[in-house]
Formats: structure tokens, C-alpha cells, sequence
């Protein structure tokens, strides 16, 4: 695996794909910084050595040329979180883009504008990969978001780099986090997968079957697996097409001598709102006209236990419907159990879009072992799909 370390780039041009597709408010300024600051380390170490970045990304969905979609909006938070001013160009292909980067000096960093301003970035057209290509001597893809995209920037471009291609740090720690969970755990390893729907998730629960020895299920999916084994949900979310399938994983999962730990009791409401009334039930015991929306007490305390004796652990999924303060005590609960079990030595690897919000929301983001910035390409790692944004820089 070629990684950053393993070129100097004194003197050389890097055309670097990063993830800065942040959320802004309606005045254009960033909300969230998280993906600019991740990608840091790269930059910063890159022109340490003296070497120049030019930087290349998406930017939201848009059609065409549209102004709420230009990077322009960002280059004052990358400057001020890089700590090194960030020059823009308008344009990522053409006279515009090739000007700027012949004079780019080193120690300099020229963000482009949105590739997505082009169909062909998502097309993953050769010929635009390779008008961005003679933008860098070396390639390094440190998106991680995108690597599950065969797009001209992640996946095409790397055709143009045969030796002189590599992952950056971000994405180097991502595929080595991944990995330890997947294939270089220290035993018992604990997968928790909460969220809505046993359909997204399916694929995951076949894949790292094989890998964990405690499977969690909560959220609004552990209803499909209650319902299916004959208990009573009231109007609990519950996909009744799905039924079938949980009975069939649960039966993998025995076979495979996988403990599956689903709640025992819930936080149920009268209605989907902070203010409605609360009663605490047994999961199988939820009468009409109340549905559950968090994990209950004792559920809490269940899984504090398994959480603790586990030294590896996947969390992919809150408990209950977190964003409603009435309902996040259960997903709360868990991230004090994960955290006592890091302080304790275990890994504890979060990632999805759901479980990353609520460790930031909660303030766990940095008491767990890492945080991964993308939501669907781990989950197609756990699925164990090959990435192409990967495959295009081990070729």
C-alpha cells in the first residue's frame, strides 16, 4: 500500500483529491469543518517537505455552473484552518486552472473549483481525468467519501500516475481502522449497527458475521427482528417484507456462534415528538397507538456490560431517534460505555453518517478510537466490496 511516506515531494506538485463537500448555512460560510480539518495532516505534511498542493473536490449536487455550489465560499475557513493561505482558481480543467498551477510555488496551496461543475467528473470521463492530471507529478487520493465512486477524480485520474500515486493520511488511517476491525481484531469483537432499516444494513450483518463474536441491533430496525420472533411492536417502524431475512440472520448468526443482543425494553411515545408521553415497555409487549424510540433502561445496562468486555468494537447506528433530546438517552448511555471501554484499552472504531453526527452532538468524537468521515464507503467496505478509489491507487 503506498502511502505518503513513501515519496518526496520537495519540489513537486501535488494534485490531491480531497473530501470538502461541507455543509453551509444560507450565508455561505461553513457549519462544519470536520472534512477540511481531516484533511490537514496530508497538506501540511506535503509542504513541510516542500512541495506544493493543488486541490481538487466536489462541492454538493449541482447542475451546471451554479454559484451556491462554487468552492470559492471555502477558502476562507481552509485558510484559517490550514494556517496557510488557500489560492483559488474558477475553474478545475482549461487556460484558467493550467495558468494557476504553473504558478503555484512550492509551499503553496491552490484549491480548484468544483469538479462536479463538469458531468464529466461523475462520468468518469478519461479525457477530463487526464486535463486534471497535468495538474500534479504525484496523485494522492485522500477522500475517503468518494472512494466508493468511480468518478474522473478518485478513481480515472490514478491511470495517469503509474508509480506515483498514493492514499494520504486520512485515508491511510480510514483503510487501516477498517481493516483492524474486519481482519486484525483483538478478540471479543463487538459489532453494534442501529438506524432505521434491516435493508441497509443487511449486507453488513452477512459480511461480519464471520468477524464478531457480539452482534447488537438497535434502533428502529430491532422492531423487524422482534416482530418476526411473534412480539407486539404497537406502531414501532418495522419493514414486515423483512421479517423473513431477520429470522434467517439470527439463525446465521447461531450457527456462526455470534451472540445477537437486541433491547429488552424501550423508551415508547404516544406520538413521533419530543413532547409526547413516555412510558417504558418490554419490546414485545408495545400496545397499539405507542411506538419505541429509544433503548430502555435495562437495555442500557445490558449492553454497558457487553461493551465492556468486548477489545474491539464497530458502531455503525444510534440507539434511539438521538436528534429528539427526549429520545438520545440510550445512544448517549452507549457512547459512556464505549468510551470507559477505550479508556480501557479497546478499539472502538465509529462510522455512518447517523453514529457520527451523534458522538459529535454528544461530545464523544474524541474519546473513541477513530471517527470515519465516510458513511457510504464504510459501509461498503464492511459489506466487503473493493472500493474503485481504492483499487485505483493498490493497481
Amino acid at each position: 500500500m503506498k502511502i505518503l511516506k513513501d515519496f518526496n515531494f520537495e519540489n513537486k506538485k501535488a494534485i490531491i483529491r480531497v473530501d470538502f463537500n461541507v455543509p453551509l448555512n444560507d450565508e455561505f460560510k461553513v457549519t462544519d469543518a470536520t472534512r477540511i480539518q481531516a484533511a490537514k495532516s496530508t497538506i501540511i505534511d506535503i509542504l513541510e517537505q516542500g512541495g506544493s498542493c493543488v486541490l481538487m473536490s466536489h462541492l454538493g449536487r449541482p447542475k451546471g455552473v451554479q454559484d451556491q455550489f462554487s468552492l470559492r465560499h471555502i477558502v476562507a475557513k481552509a485558510t484559517e484552518i490550514l494556517g496557510v493561505n488557500v489560492k483559488f482558481v474558477d475553474d478545475c480543467v482549461g487556460e484558467k486552472a493550467d495558468e494557476a498551477v504553473t504558478n503555484l510555488e512550492a509551499g503553496e496551496i491552490l484549491l480548484l473549483e468544483n469538479l462536479r461543475f463538469y458531468d464529466e467528473e461523475k462520468k468518469g470521463d478519461k479525457d477530463f481525468a487526464e486535463k486534471l492530471a497535468k495538474h500534479g507529478d504525484i496523485y494522492v487520493n485522500d477522500a475517503f467519501g468518494t472512494a466508493h465512486r468511480a468518478h474522473a477524480s478518485t478513481t480515472i485520474i490514478a491511470q495517469f500516475f503509474e508509480d506515483n500515486k498514493c492514499f494520504g493520511n486520512l485515508l491511510t488511517r480510514e483503510i487501516e481502522s477498517i481493516d483492524k476491525v474486519l481482519n486484525n481484531s483483538e478478540k471479543p469483537v463487538l459489532a453494534i449497527l442501529g438506524g432505521a432499516k434491516v435493508s441497509s444494513k443487511i449486507t453488513v450483518i452477512e459480511n461480519i458475521l464471520d468477524k464478531v463474536d457480539h452482534l447488537i441491533i438497535g434502533g428502529g430496525m430491532s422492531f423487524t427482528f422482534i416482530k418476526a420472533q411473534g412480539g407486539k411492536i404497537g406502531n414501532s417502524i418495522c419493514e414486515d417484507d423483512k421479517m423473513e431475512l431477520a429470522l434467517d440472520l439470527l439463525k446465521q448468526a447461531k450457527a456462526k456462534n455470534v451472540q445477537v443482543h437486541i433491547p429488552v425494553d424501550v423508551v415508547a411515545a404516544d406520538d413521533f415528538s419530543n413532547d409526547a408521553n413516555q412510558q417504558i415497555l418490554d419490546i414485545d409487549k408495545i400496545p397499539d397507538g405507542w411506538e419505541g424510540v429509544d433503548a430502555g433502561p435495562k437495555s442500557r445496562e445490558i449492553f454497558d456490560g457487553i461493551v465492556n468486555q468486548c477489545k474491539t468494537i464497530l458502531w455503525n447506528g444510534p440507539l434511539g431517534v438521538f436528534e429528539m433530546e427526549s429520545f438520545a438517552g440510550g445512544t448517549i448511555a452507549l457512547g459512556h460505555s464505549i468510551d470507559k471501554a477505550t479508556k480501557n484499552g479497546t478499539f472502538s472504531l465509529v462510522g455512518g453518517g447517523d453514529s457520527v453526527a451523534a458522538v459529535k452532538q454528544f461530545g464523544f468524537a474524541d474519546k473513541v478510537s477513530y471517527v470515519s468521515t465516510g458513511g457510504g464507503a464504510m459501509l461498503e467496505m464492511l459489506e466487503g466490496k473493493s472500493l474503485p478509489g481504492i483499487e485505483a491507487i493498490l493497481k
